[in-house]
């Protein structure tokens, strides 16, 4: 097994050690954004809209087209979603 070690020098880093140590979470959330919007273009539905309704035409394309640029951001950052 791999083991890995960060290294930080003070405590004036601790904003980038909570950074390196919160990444699964960050991972997490946009796991979690990424299956709600696909909720909304796979099913029509939505844990947003608790009033039971289905998402119109335009919800559709505009939950598809965010689902897109996640991936294109996060390959640009060469991360994997999935």
């Amino acid at each position: 097994m791999a083991k890995v070690i960060l290294e930080f020098d003070s405590i004036e880093e601790q904003d980038a050690i909570k950074s390196a140590l919160d990444g699964y979470k960050w991972k997490l959330a946009m796991y979690d954004l990424d299956q709600e919007l696909r909720s909304t273009t796979k099913y029509g539905t939505s844990h947003i809209k608790r009033d039971g309704s289905h998402a119109c035409e335009v919800e559709d394309s505009v939950a598809e087209r965010y689902r897109n640029m996640i991936r294109e951001i996060l390959s640009g950052y060469e991360l994997i979603l999935d």
